[in-house]
């Protein structure tokens, strides 16, 4: 077993937590706005309101928590740089073949890679792109219902004029059952991940920031 590597920095692992926190949430306010399948009693005050707010809160703090890890994809370490999120290289792509036999359970362990792998490269670049969308057309659906705003505007309010409202919604809604679904094939692969790579940390290391990588 190699030293342990210091691979996840902090804002790195901020921004992860914050993100599951916020998905979470988001998820379940924007299904209820979508459908508001309960009534809050009589006296109690709006449900939708309660809803909205909470959504709102969090659509703030996930657009907030997805500049951060942009932002630290300049300056954070090595694994966090945007540099690794070039997965086309010679080596890269002979890499993604095993992780996807590895997935596929066709071989006992993946190609080693301390920081994200190619296939894990891939797969995020695609869910950035989910949170950008998610970002543009709630921002836009939120200039809708609210006064015009600078901030609300720059973010998505502009692609109303591209798109109608409708369309927009459609967007919103799809992202959202994409990243759930990425959501649970992420988790999946980290657990094989851990059961391949016992003692490597694959998944205390996004709690630590330590992996152990298996030496070569």
């Amino acid at each position: 077993m190699a030293k342990p590597v210091y691979v996840w920095e902090f804002p790195v692992r901020l921004t992860h937590w914050l993100n599951v926190l916020a998905i979470i949430v988001l998820s379940l306010t924007g299904v209820y706005i979508g459908n508001p399948f309960l009534q809050a009693p009589p006296g109690e005050g709006s449900l939708m309101a309660v809803m909205r707010f909470f959504h709102f809160v969090f659509a703030y703090g996930f657009a907030l928590s997805f500049g951060l890890r942009v932002y630290w994809g300049f300056v954070g370490n090595p694994y966090a740089r945007w540099g690794q999120f070039f997965p086309f290289q010679p080596r890269r792509r002979k890499e993604i073949w095993g992780n996807v036999q590895f997935y596929l359970l066709l071989r006992r362990s993946a190609p080693p890679a301390v920081g994200h792998s190619a296939t894990a490269v891939l797969s995020y670049l695609v869910l950035f792109f989910l949170f950008l969308v998610e970002i543009v057309t709630g921002f836009a659906l939120y200039s809708e219902s609210h006064p015009p705003g600078v901030l609300w505007t720059l973010l998505g309010g502009w692609s109303l004029r591209l798109f109608s409202a409708s369309t927009l919604r459609f967007f919103h809604h799809a992202a959202m059952w994409l990243i759930l679904a990425f959501a649970v094939i992420h988790v999946y692969i980290a657990w094989l991940n851990d059961l391949a790579e016992k003692g490597a940390g694959v998944m205390s290391s996004i709690f630590s920031g330590y992996k152990s990588p298996h030496e070569e």
